[in-house]
């Protein structure tokens, strides 16, 4: 069925500049992974307003059907389809209102908040962060000196070493960026066993926001330079009890709150500074360098080459743009690096490294190895360097002896195929990777069971809970449980739990008397999914002996934060790989399979495992959404609609989520919406964290907030955290599905949605279906050009580079 191109939707702008290639440009289907609310806007010039930006699905012709079972309903809806821009994020994140002329704005919460009385998972996750960049900053300091680079350099590159060694050896005043030495660890009695409660008692609030007194002063700036007053509770949070003050003394810190663009912000400085604000000012310098560097975070990018940052801060108005970026270094706003560049059957070598290798001998030959400067935010510089610590050191390290080689070995023997594969490994590495469909987890799982009968303390940790808990019944299949004690309850062998709660102490082992997790093995499924910042966090997590194995899906969308840790340690090769050669089954196991290798064929459904739904219009598509939703999927399939998911590139647009759940709402939970829109028995998604997505149902409202039902706990949600943190769940995009997996997945691609898609984007969306996939199709040949020629959008990373000192040449 055929279909005519609909109008073009005014294109939105840029992330960080006009052209393609800029750094940080979010409208890549791969590009806003992005920590999800934190980025642009859905207003006027900006993608996503409440809504970060996971997708910036660009408008496009719509296309035709693709290869599977057609069969599409009788009639169709006559309303107008919407076209423009769509937003798609990993998980809620931080609200934003739309963009005006005058600024963009961010609801946030009032400061008056009401405390949490139980510090939530939430919390204690951001504070084992903190705590975890705090240890950091301690080990960059205790380093003895900046390392002697960059000899050969001239030039722009040249100045910025020159500035960066300056500020490190107190020549240049600047900001202090490091602590002061790691305290002597005192003994911590030993933790107990923090099993997962099945039904708590007590629900969980969610953390409250900044002190009013600050935000009404920060209200009354905002004012005097004409900026949304809605902005103060986010900008008093970032800026803290301070925040009046700093906004005085330099008004471009606006820029540092979600949403708020470079023209915005010079707006409000010029209200404030009248005169003496000017596009020269070294203040805008620094502050637009690091709006950049967010918004190439935002994007994936851990750091962005030298040369690129300099182009986009000219189109940006920056007179000088190397001055800015000299001065955001020596205020230790970011850092410079210099990389050897990977020479053709090399490996990726620093270039510090390189020179102190070769020494003068190489000077006075006059070798010069090619390198690339980058600059990078000081959080990701410093979680990446941690990172690639932590993972040398489990390479280079011997693994925990428990049980023989013996013993390992005949447990490999029971095993069959890629599962003994991966058992060997284990047993004498530190760190595996293991890579596989959704049929590929029985191999962990006999993994586990296996550690867990040779005595060592084995746990699993995925992505959300809807991973964890599918992982979970898979373990239990072939169980035994255990005699429960009056101490803790019964065991069923190797555990479950979700990498957050994990690192928050909120789930799992808990931790030992030196502050590491206390296991011996860990499995981390949807290993895709870390960023460099949580990687981090868990590498320096793990005791010294202990196995690590990254498990996960190679093919499907990277983590909503920076860094793309799973894919550069697959390329870096410094650790055993095995590869799982269990296909998953049926015919949407083989289509899922193909678009893994480019390829969308035709697969014969004789059960209606695969349908397709062929829509000419926006409006059409979401009355065939609903009603495969609530009728047809039900009916035919036998799977009811509270078990069916849909699945949307983007937020906004005629047939977005935000579109496609009022329309889902209104014919499967009806009603007036009285708190915040949402009404008991919503299905909703709740974020607690940028990139982190709940999925859960409302189950009441009261003066305290919006209680939820999440992943088997309740949680409340206060008034003003409501529209930043919750939305309708009936439909979600496919980077807060990640980890998922239903019954029946309904995929909706409209017309304007033809721009946003990628084959990452199309193998992550149709296999989080099990049983049942329906595709509502308005995308022509858009479908089967994306997955033959748009592959996931580069990221820039410095792991490889980073890895390749450490760990011997022949790992």
């Amino acid at each position: 069925m055929s279909t005519e191109p609909e109008a073009a939707a005014e294109e939105t702008a840029d992330a960080v500049g006009p052209g393609p290639g800029a750094p940080g440009t979010t409208d890549g289907p791969d590009a806003a992974h992005d920590r999800s609310a934190a980025a642009a806007h859905d207003g006027a010039e900006t993608t996503t307003a409440r809504d970060g930006a996971e997708t910036a699905a660009r408008s496009g012709a719509p296309s035709g059907p693709t290869g599977g079972t057609t069969a599409a309903p009788g009639d169709s809806a006559a309303t107008e389809a919407g076209g423009g821009a769509s937003a798609e994020e990993a998980g809620t994140g931080e609200a934003t209102t739309d963009g005006t002329d005058s600024g963009t704005g961010t609801d946030a919460p009032d400061g008056d908040a009401a405390a949490a009385g139980e510090k939530s998972e939430a919390e204690a996750e951001l504070a084992a962060q903190r705590v975890e960049r705090e240890r950091i900053e301690r080990r960059k300091a205790e380093r003895q000196g900046p390392v002697d680079a960059g000899a050969k350099l001239s030039g722009t590159a040249a100045d910025l070493l020159a500035a960066v060694r300056a500020v490190e050896s107190g020549e240049k005043p600047a900001a202090p960026v490091f602590g002061s030495p790691e305290p002597a660890r005192r003994p911590a009695p030993e933790p107990a066993r923090q099993p997962r409660p099945a039904a708590p008692t007590e629900p969980v609030a969610a953390p409250g926001g900044p002190a009013a007194e600050t935000v009404q002063a920060v209200r009354r700036v905002l004012a005097e330079g004409g900026a949304p007053e809605s902005l103060a509770p986010q900008t008093a949070a970032l800026l803290g009890e301070g925040a009046e003050g700093a906004l005085r003394a330099d008004p471009w810190q606006l820029l540092r709150v979600t949403g708020v663009r470079p023209e915005q912000a010079d707006g409000f400085a010029r209200a404030l500074l009248g005169a003496e604000c000017g596009p020269d000012d070294e203040r805008r310098g620094r502050a637009v360098t690091v709006w950049l560097l967010e918004q190439a975070a935002l994007a994936g990018h851990t750091a962005l080459e030298l040369p690129r940052l300099t182009e986009t801060l000219a189109r940006r108005g920056v007179p000088d743009p190397d001055a800015a970026v000299q001065s955001t270094l020596a205020e230790g706003e970011a850092l410079a690096f210099q990389d050897a560049l990977e020479e053709p059957g090399g490996r990726a070598e620093s270039a510090s490294r390189s020179t102190q290798d070769t020494g003068e001998e190489g000077a006075a030959d006059g070798e010069e190895r090619p390198v690339r400067v980058l600059v990078g935010l000081e959080r990701y510089a410093l979680a990446e360097e941690s990172l690639a610590d932590g993972l040398a050191r489990l390479v280079n390290s011997a693994p925990k002896q428990d049980g023989s080689a013996a013993d390992w070995e005949q447990a490999a023997a029971a095993a069959r195929g890629s599962a003994a594969e991966l058992i060997r490994a284990v047993a004498g590495h530190g760190l595996v990777l293991h890579t596989g469909g959704e049929a590929s987890l029985a191999e962990p799982a006999a993994l586990l069971r296996t550690a867990h009968a040779l005595g060592l303390r084995a746990w699993a940790a995925a992505h959300g809970p809807l991973g964890r808990d599918r992982f979970a019944a898979l373990l239990d299949t072939s169980s035994e449980p255990s005699e429960p004690s009056s101490a803790e309850p019964a065991r069923t062998g190797p555990a479950a739990v979700a990498l957050a709660g994990l690192l928050s102490g909120a789930e799992g082992p808990g931790r030992d008397a030196e502050g590491t997790l206390d296991l011996d093995l860990l499995v981390v499924l949807d290993a895709p999914q870390l960023d460099v910042e949580s990687a981090a966090l868990l590498a320096e997590s793990l005791p010294d002996g202990a196995r690590l194995v990254l498990a996960g899906d190679p093919a499907v969308l990277w983590s909503a934060g920076p860094g793309r840790v799973f894919a550069d340690l697959l390329a870096a090769r410094v650790c055993p790989q095995v590869a799982s050669r269990r296909p998953d089954p049926g015919p949407l196991g083989e289509l899922v399979s193909g678009i893994g290798i480019g390829e969308l064929g035709q697969v014969e459904a004789p059960g209606k495992e695969v349908v397709i739904v062929p829509v000419r219009e926006a409006a059409e598509a979401v009355h065939r959404t609903v009603q495969l939703v609530a009728d047809s999927v039900p009916r035919a399939i036998g799977v009811p609609a509270e078990d069916t998911q849909v699945i949307t590139p983007g937020h906004g647009g005629a047939a977005g989520t935000r579109a496609l759940n009022a329309a889902l709402k209104e014919r499967l939970n009806p009603g007036p919406g009285r708190f915040g829109g949402f009404d008991p028995g919503d299905r909703v998604a709740y974020s607690p964290a940028p990139g982190r997505t709940l999925p859960g149902r409302v189950t009441k409202a009261e003066a305290d907030g919006l209680h939820l039902a999440c992943a088997g706990e309740t949680v409340v949600v206060p008034r003003d955290r409501v529209e930043q943190s919750v939305r309708h769940g009936w439909a979600l995009t496919a980077h807060q599905a990640v980890g998922g997996r239903w019954p029946a997945v309904v995929v909706v691609l409209p017309g304007d949605a033809a721009q946003s898609l990628s084959r990452p984007w199309v193998y992550t969306a149709f296999g989080r279906a099990a049983r049942h996939l329906s595709v509502v199709h308005g995308v022509e040949q858009a479908l089967p050009r994306a997955v033959a020629e748009v592959p996931a959008k580069p990221r820039t990373t410095r792991l490889p580079v980073l890895l390749a000192p450490q760990v011997p040449t022949d790992a």
